[in-house]
């Protein structure tokens, strides 16, 4: 545009120095040509629009906005328009206590009250993309690109994050019910970005603070809860120990039952040969003799 309008100053000046008596009209001939080239490459710098990766463009006539979208390459437009650029990619909004960190210098992270009257204080990351087909309305409503940072993604965030922590305790927040507090806000949140024209892709709770006190119940709390697992798993332990005692004792017993029912002199005799056997192996023994005097049984270790 500043090309073109360089032109159209040269080609005035040429015209009001035709009016000037006896002035030499070709030596201006290289400046008209100059004038005109200049205008024709303002008009085609102006006409066509080049529009970056993961961006949109919105051309603006005169302060209106016509709804025409501009995607990603060459776009021809009209020279007068003027085209805001609005990045389409995945941007992230960070509210953290640690200095730095997030999108404002110091402690900007979000101290919310629970249901039972504590301070909890929360690190908070957004992760959220402006829809394309919105742009137009963004640039009507809110304004030029990343307004809206301000505008909609960090106000919205904190609200919602406020009226959702009353349904909960410190406690519930800080361990149990993490994950469906966080799922209840990206909710929330969600909705009202659409309505907005943003997509709220994640939204991350990283970290958690609770006053002093209350860490300190809740390791209280957590230990006395894992010394409670750990007895019930000595008393389950202890239970089998003794129901393997009874099943060893009554198998014991099943066994004798059996062996008195069952017990013949025959089979007393076959285990005594047994044990005289055994006991003939011995390097201390010579001559073992069994039975009675009719029919004697002589078992030698040799």
């Amino acid at each position: 545009m500043g090309l073109l309008i360089i032109g159209v100053i040269l080609l005035v000046v040429l015209s009001a120095f035709k009016s000037v008596p006896n002035f030499p009209l070709k030596s201006t001939t290289p400046i008209r040509i100059v004038a005109i080239g200049l205008i024709i490459i303002g008009l085609l710098s102006a006409t066509i629009v080049q529009i970056g990766s993961g961006e949109v463009g919105v051309p603006v006539l005169f302060g209106k906005v016509n709804g025409q979208i501009l995607n990603s390459g060459l776009n021809v437009v009209n020279p007068l328009c003027k085209v805001e650029m609005f990045d389409v990619k995945t941007q992230n909004y960070t509210m953290s206590a640690v200095h730095d960190e997030g999108e404002r210098v110091g402690d900007d992270a979000i101290r919310i009250l629970s249901s039972d009257g504590l301070e909890v204080t929360m690190d908070i990351t957004v992760l959220y993309r402006l829809s394309a087909a919105e742009a137009p309305r963004m640039l009507r409503e809110i304004g030029a690109d990343m307004v809206y940072k301000d505008k909609v993604v960090r106000p919205i965030t904190r609200t919602k994050i406020r009226d959702n922590a009353v349904y909960y305790t410190a406690i519930d927040l800080y361990s149990v019910k993490r994950e469906e507090f966080q799922s209840r806000i990206f909710t929330s949140i969600e909705k009202d970005f659409k309505q907005r024209g943003l997509i709220l892709e994640q939204l991350l709770v990283r970290n958690i603070s609770l006053p002093e006190s209350v860490k300190l119940t809740i390791e209280s709390k957590i230990n006395a809860e894992q010394e409670s697992q750990k007895m019930q798993f000595v008393l389950q332990k202890e239970k089998q120990e003794a129901e393997r005692k009874r099943v060893e004792a009554q198998g014991i017993a099943d066994y004798q039952r059996i062996i008195s029912l069952q017990l013949t002199d025959k089979q007393l005799q076959y285990e005594m040969i047994k044990a005289y056997q055994e006991l003939a192996k011995s390097a201390n023994a010579k001559t073992i003799i069994l039975g009675n005097s009719k029919s004697p049984v002589i078992l030698d270790g040799k």
